[in-house]
C-alpha cells in the first residue's frame, strides 16, 4: 500500500463535532447536520471536506477498544472565522508530521486500510503515533457511498525514540 510522509500546516477549520465511539458511530448524523452550513461557508481555503478525529491521549490503536469515546468533526478549512453559522464551532489543526495513505472504495471497507496502517505499517516503521488530530481529506475524488471513491487518511506521526 502506497504512502507518503507530509507536513500538514497549522489549519483553521469550522464545522460541527460529536463525541462518539467506533461502536456508537454517529458520523452519518454528524455530516447530515453539518453539510448545509459548511458547503456555503465564507473564507474557505479549499473545496475539500475534512473528517477529523480527536482521540484522548491514552487512546490505544494497538489494543483497540471499539467503545472508547473520541470527538469527531465534520469540517472545512477556512482563512478566518467570520459569520460562523449558528451551531457551528471552530478548531485549529496544529502543524506536524503525518503519514498519508489513500483509501479507495466504500467507507465501510476502510477498516481494512486502517488495520494495515495500525497493525502492519506503523509497527514496522521508524515512526510512532503522535498525539494530534487524525483526519481524512475528502477531496475531488471522494464519492460518498461509491466503490470508486478515494480519500486521503492522515495519521499524525513522530520519529520513534
Amino acid at each position: 500500500m502506497d504512502f507518503k510522509i507530509e507536513t500538514w500546516p497549522k489549519t483553521l477549520v469550522i464545522g460541527k463535532s460529536l463525541t462518539m465511539s467506533v461502536a456508537q458511530n454517529k458520523t452519518k448524523e454528524l455530516w447530515q447536520s453539518c453539510l448545509p452550513g459548511i458547503l456555503h461557508t465564507k473564507h474557505r481555503t479549499s473545496a475539500d471536506m475534512i473528517s477529523l478525529q480527536v482521540y484522548p491521549a491514552d487512546y490505544s490503536f494497538i489494543q483497540f477498544n471499539p467503545n472508547t469515546a473520541f470527538t469527531k468533526w465534520a469540517c472545512v478549512s477556512v482563512s478566518q472565522i467570520q459569520d460562523l453559522p449558528p451551531g457551528y464551532d471552530f478548531f485549529t489543526i496544529p502543524s506536524g508530521l503525518y503519514v498519508v495513505f489513500s483509501h479507495k472504495g466504500l467507507a465501510s471497507s476502510a477498516g481494512k486500510t486502517f488495520g494495515y496502517i495500525y497493525g502492519e505499517w506503523l509497527p514496522n516503521s521508524m515512526y510512532a503515533i503522535d498525539n494530534r488530530p487524525h483526519f481524512e481529506v475528502l477531496g475531488s475524488k471522494y464519492k460518498n457511498n461509491s466503490i470508486d471513491s478515494e480519500e486521503d487518511i492522515w495519521i499524525p506521526i513522530k520519529p520513534r525514540k
